[in-house]
């Protein structure tokens, strides 16, 4: 008649018994399970993510348009106010002459911004890693010696 054994003798018993290959095979089989598991993780992950981003963006495109209306209004209340002191149509075209210039002086900061940006290749990063290069050449030559 057998023995009665707990559940951790028994698997310490198998453990025992198992050979390496069957040891590398479950723990190639846990590791393979465990990656798929953690993909899954990830991707619901950013799918709750995405559809987070997805519904900010969706309020910033909407405060986008009101803002647009805010300046439709602003602007008729800058014609009106203006058209007490001259002709409607002049009062229009003052608005319009300003908004120009606004536009011009951020079209010339923008294309001066990104100008500096390019050409698009980071630098610091590139300076860095030559820097390294010449470091390991020295002590590699250095322990040559």
């Amino acid at each position: 008649m057998a023995t009665p054994h707990s559940g951790a003798e028994r698997d310490a018993g198998r453990v025992d018994e198992a050979t390496v290959a069957e040891l590398v095979k479950r723990l190639s089989d846990h590791t393979s399970r465990l990656a798929r598991q953690e993909v899954e993780l990830a991707k619901a992950e950013l799918g709750e993510k995405g559809k987070r981003a997805g519904q900010g963006a969706g309020m910033f495109g909407g405060a986008g348009v009101f803002g647009l209306y805010a300046l439709g209004a602003l602007t008729a209340a800058a014609i009106l106010a203006l058209a007490t002191a001259v002709a409607g149509w002049l009062a229009a075209l003052i608005v319009a002459l300003v908004y120009g210039a606004i536009a011009g002086v951020l079209a010339l900061t923008g294309k001066k911004k990104v100008a500096q940006a390019t050409p698009p290749v980071p630098e610091q990063a590139t300076e860095s890693v030559k820097e390294d290069v010449r470091w390991a050449k020295t002590h590699a030559q250095a322990g040559r010696k």
